[in-house]
């Protein structure tokens, strides 16, 4: 699966940002497709999951309420819908695929397949 993270950018606090992660090479109905980000100096962190094909949804409890993930499958994308943002939110953020049932998609290890990062700044 190769994964092509986009829509980041620089924004005031309070406002938002949608990110796109357009996937290809497989057909992702066996996937959960997830967004972390990666703030300087600190571990990569889950943020929202998806199952593919039950549109199931995961998020991480610091955005909770904020953001929504959501798929399109004919366009083969994810979107991370990112609302009231904070500057805590900077990061770069990155979309992964992990195979369904191979653990638990709020932790890394189940991810196999990483797009490139996208970053977003939130401005105070």
């Amino acid at each position: 699966v190769q994964l092509q993270a986009s829509g980041g950018g620089l924004v005031q606090a309070g406002g938002s940002l949608r990110l796109s992660c357009a996937a290809s090479g497989r057909t992702l109905s066996s996937y959960i497709l997830g967004w972390f980000r990666q703030a300087p100096g600190k571990e990569r962190e889950f943020v929202a999951a998806i199952d593919w094909t039950s549109g199931v949804t995961f998020y991480a409890d610091s955005v909770k309420g904020r953001s929504t993930i959501s798929r399109v499958n004919a366009r083969n994308t994810v979107y991370l819908q990112m609302n009231t943002l904070k500057p805590e939110d900077t990061a770069v953020y990155y979309c992964a695929a992990a195979r369904r049932l191979s653990g638990d998609y709020r932790t890394i290890r189940p991810y196999d397949y990483w797009g490139q990062g996208t970053l977003v700044t939130v401005s105070s």
